[in-house]
């Protein structure tokens, strides 16, 4: 257990940012499940739910939720699946 209160608060930090990053990742995880069921059905509404789900990767990679790469990685993968199902 921590002995320092900068300790004590450290702790109460890390764990208020856990719940709040896993929201974040959550919701782009359900993001993306939405485009991805809309592109394999051939929606019309694929190219809008794509720059929604592109804009919460780069939200979630600039505070640091996810790793840069990793967002740009799923990006590239999510446009293939859109130029693929076109």
């Amino acid at each position: 257990m921590a002995h320092t209160n900068q300790a004590k608060k450290r702790i109460r930090q890390a764990e208020k940012q856990r719940l709040h990053n896993r929201t974040v990742r959550s919701e782009l995880r359900t993001s993306i499940k939405r485009f991805r069921t809309a592109a394999t059905k051939n929606d019309e509404g694929t190219g809008k739910l794509l720059s929604a789900v592109e804009s919460k990767l780069d939200k979630a990679a600039k505070r640091n939720v996810i790793p840069t790469s990793r967002a740009n990685r799923i990006k590239s993968r999510l446009k293939k699946l859109t130029t693929k199902s076109a």
